[in-house]
């Protein structure tokens, strides 16, 4: 066997989820949070703490996962006209594979920040499934673990606002995936194995960029969505729709969060807008206020509910009553939302400036702000020690990187 069939065939293997992978959007349990107990550094920079860096080609949103030794993003490259999907070594960053999931019909319309990468990639430790749109419809791609497309399917068209963002979501054998906007969206869930829809539920014909979030909340297995002026809950398994109230804004972008008792939303348009509602079905709304968390995604810890918003204020509610206990300025301008680790939260700007703070229900500490390039609309990850970021340079031409950050 030649060592590059050895390398295929070991690619091939199914790879357990451990604590030490970031292997989704919000990591590994959903919700932001990293494995405690994790070394990991507070500050940095293109000299200090980067283990190695990467260029990545194209362009796009979606943020880095890591799944046993590959680190996987989605990008697209408007020169080429493709979609795709890179896989690198988590050791050292060297390129191990690139799959194009999409040639041709790319989307020109939107928010002139928008990409056409802005999904991230998902995997259950034996495949990676990715959203795109494409065509004026979302697909949804399964690849193996070396990049082989296993299947794709069309889930619904698409009538583009300001572009498209919502991330799948793997519970047991489905794949999640929302869409929503105005000609009227789809809540779908996949087969993970095959792409056949198992179910599928319309969706109000609202503009919207949220992913659904699987948790369990007042004492139910819950696939939360906001946006679209509503917030509705659904069996992830069956597709049976739980509950369904009125109360959210029209556009929203954060993924829910829960302490067990209440889910946390956001909103900014029409109106700024947090509220904690009862995950009962109830339709009780705990506490709400004007803080605009519209983009960034909130983290929930020990009866409190920390936020970083779009314009970068950093805040702390008790997440029963909304009592502030603190609000800080940051920095400006965040599209990533902050993750957590321990008790410190890293939060990265549009600037390409993490920030990292202590926060408890005590006090805000802010530890460091660590330049990497000049701009980033992505989320970090943190897991096995190491911190997985993705900005850009944009002078002299934009070049974007994929960065590992560690002692």
């Amino acid at each position: 066997m030649t060592t590059r069939t050895l390398l295929f065939a070991t690619a091939l293997v199914a790879t357990p989820i451990l604590a030490a992978d970031w292997p989704a959007w919000r990591g590994p349990t959903m919700d932001g949070h990293a494995a405690a107990g994790q070394t990991l550094p507070v500050k940095w920079s293109e000299s200090e703490n980067v283990l190695w860096k990467a260029e990545v080609r194209g362009r796009g949103h979606g943020s880095p996962i890591v799944v046993g030794h590959q680190v996987v993003l989605a990008t697209a490259d408007v020169e080429t006209e493709e979609q795709l999907v890179l896989c690198f070594d988590r050791a050292t960053g060297k390129k191990l594979w690139e799959s194009v999931v999409h040639r041709g019909n790319l989307n020109t319309k939107g928010h002139k920040i928008s990409s056409q990468a802005s999904s991230d990639v998902v995997s259950d430790g034996e495949r990676f499934y990715v959203n795109f749109l494409n065509n004026a419809a979302i697909f949804t791609t399964a690849l193996d673990l070396s990049g082989k497309q296993l299947w794709q399917r069309r889930v619904c068209d698409f009538q583009v606002h300001q572009g498209f963002g919502s991330s799948p979501v793997v519970y047991q054998n489905i794949v999640l995936v929302s869409a929503d906007h105005r000609g009227g969206g789809k809540m779908t869930g996949l087969n993970k194995l095959t792409g056949e829809v198992v179910w599928q539920q319309d969706r109000p014909p609202v503009a919207n960029y949220s992913t659904p979030a699987v948790l369990t909340a007042a004492g139910k297995l819950q696939a939360v969505l906001a946006g679209c002026n509503k917030v509705e809950s659904f069996d992830p398994l069956t597709g049976t729709k739980l509950w369904s109230i009125d109360g959210s804004t029209e556009e929203t972008v954060v993924t829910a969060v829960t302490d067990g008792n209440r889910v946390f939303l956001g909103g900014g348009y029409p109106k700024n807008h947090t509220m904690a509602l009862e995950a009962d079905g109830s339709g009780k709304i705990a506490w709400e206020n004007v803080t605009k968390t519209y983009v960034p995604s909130m983290l929930v810890k020990n009866g409190h509910v920390f936020a970083v918003g779009d314009a970068g204020r950093a805040v702390c509610w008790k997440s029963a009553t909304g009592e502030e206990l603190w609000n800080e300025k940051v920095d400006r301008e965040f599209f990533g939302s902050p993750v957590m680790a321990d008790s410190r939260i890293y939060a990265t700007s549009k600037g390409g400036v993490t920030s990292v703070f202590e926060a408890t229900p005590e006090k805000f500490t802010l530890l460091g702000q660590n330049q990497l390039g000049d701009e980033s609309f992505s989320t970090p990850a943190i897991c096995g020690n190491r911190i997985y970021l993705r900005s850009a340079k944009t002078s002299p031409a934009r070049q974007e990187y994929l960065w590992c950050v560690g002692e």
